[in-house]
Parts: structure tokens; sequence; C-alpha cells
């Protein structure tokens, strides 16, 4: 892969928007281990290496089972997902693939329903987030440490 520049290091105040959102997303009602989930499947549809190694290291940290990790890909079919873990990893799709339908209306009436206006604002949230990290880390090819 090509070597390409680093945003964090020429220009590290760039990142101080995100870090801000970050911060404020540390500090919503998302449990880390629904953060996570929110971070590794955007992740896996962006095919961002980068970001699912750092988030997979992160949820297991934070008591997440290597085996829902494994699985969650297939969190429809799984049955290891709660159901408010489910319409977090529906919407976070959705918005991840904003360009197919965008967040449709029955799966935003559902979130309305099973996690209410907060968690559904701060889950649209954590999710594009994630997509903005996610491009920044593809766009420069973000070496994975080892």
């Amino acid at each position: 892969m090509e070597k390409r520049i680093q945003i964090d290091e020429i220009e590290p105040k760039s990142f101080q928007g995100m870090f801000s959102l970050e911060k404020y997303l540390s500090e919503t009602q998302l449990s880390k281990s629904q953060m996570e989930l929110i971070k590794m499947r955007a992740s896996q549809i962006n095919g961002c290496a980068f970001c699912l190694d750092m988030h997979s290291k992160d949820a297991i940290n934070h008591g997440e089972s290597a085996k829902r990790l494994l699985l969650l890909d297939a969190w429809r079919e799984s049955g290891l997902f709660s159901q408010e873990e489910q319409i977090i990893l529906k919407v976070t799709e959705e918005v991840t693939l904003i360009h197919v339908q965008g967040l449709s209306s029955s799966t935003y009436e559902e979130a309305m329903e099973v996690l209410g206006e907060s968690l559904l604002a701060q889950t649209i949230m954590a999710a594009t987030t994630i997509n903005a990290w996610n491009r920044i880390a593809i766009s420069t090819h973000k070496p994975i440490p080892e």
C-alpha cells in the first residue's frame, strides 16, 4: 500500500473537532459496549482496517466477547444481541449506507420507540463520527500499529 500523508501528524489541529465529538460521546447514555459495536459495525461496512483493529481491541478491553465481535456482521441471525443493540446496529448501518436510502422511516420509528429521542440522537452522532474517522483512515491509508 502506498504511503500517504498522516493528517494527525501534519495538521494536528484538524483533529480537535473530532476529539471534541469523542469527548461528547464518552459522556452520553451509550454504554462502552454499545459504542464499540457502533464503531465496529460501521468500520466493517466501510472496510476500515485501522479502525477495526483499534475498536476490536477496545471492545474486548471493555468486556465485549470475541464471539459477539466475530458474529457482528451477522447480528440479525446470531441471536446474541439485545433488542436495543439490534436497533442501534440497524441505525448505524443505515447512517453508514446513507447513499442507499438514508435512515428509513420504519427504522427511525422503531428506534424512537426502543431508544427514545436522546439515545437515538446519540446513536446517530456516534455513527456519524466513526464514519468520519473511517474516511480519514481509509483516505490516508492509516497504518495499523504493530
